[in-house]
């Protein structure tokens, strides 16, 4: 049942991706966060090339890496105009710096916490996905990159996930980190999911753009 929740999950945030992947080309903008891309692209590289997951998971993050790499190359085409302040060698110069810390944070979080899954690394940046999303609706003037679907999509696929590890991986359930990470993840999603449905009421009907 383990594999089933998380293949429904898996789908939910395929879904995210390309609906973030869709808003981003009409909107000329990117849809995730710096951080958490730079965080979401190097788990996925990491568990799918360098300590690759067993299948099917080990397909999904295929999958994911490729949707991921199309998000990072909208950031990098249409991300500068978000940081004015800053020159364009400076704003990839900090992308780069981004992964560069990434990826061996991830690799160090695996080893220190002997998890061969990369769950708490995993998780750990979910949050600070779900937190930045928060951020980014509170700083952005419009919606531009975002839309309630993709609010909705994320939220459902990391609650299975959560629900699938708590449910079945007795590691988790021996763990206090886990479930507040679960717990804290779900308050900022559905956070995000309220406040992206009224801004987008001021931008005409929330349930009509995808």
């Amino acid at each position: 049942m383990f594999t089933e929740i998380m293949m429904v999950g898996g789908l939910f945030w395929s879904v995210t991706y390309i609906m973030i992947i869709r808003r981003g080309f009409k909107d000329k903008t990117f849809g995730m966060p710096m951080a958490a891309l730079c965080a979401n692209i190097s788990w996925e590289a990491i568990f799918a090339f360098v300590t690759p997951h067993g299948t099917p998971q080990l397909y999904v993050n295929y999958i994911w890496f490729g949707l991921d790499t199309v998000i990072v190359l909208q950031f990098l085409k249409y991300g500068k105009k978000e940081f004015p302040n800053i020159s364009h060698w400076q704003f990839y110069a900090v992308f780069t710096l981004g992964l560069l810390i990434a990826i061996p944070m991830i690799l160090t979080i695996n080893y220190e916490m002997d998890d061969s899954a990369g769950a708490y690394a995993a998780f750990g940046q979910n949050l600070m996905m779900s937190v930045l999303f928060v951020t980014m609706i509170m700083n952005r003037k419009g919606i531009e990159g975002q839309s309630f679907y993709i609010a909705l999509s994320k939220m459902i696929g990391t609650g299975l996930s959560s629900l699938a590890f708590y449910q079945f991986r007795p590691s988790t359930q021996d763990s206090v980190l886990l479930p507040l990470l679960f717990v804290s993840i779900f308050v900022f999603d559905l956070i995000y999911t309220v406040a992206i449905y009224y801004k987008s009421r001021e931008y005409g009907c929330p349930l009509k753009r995808l």
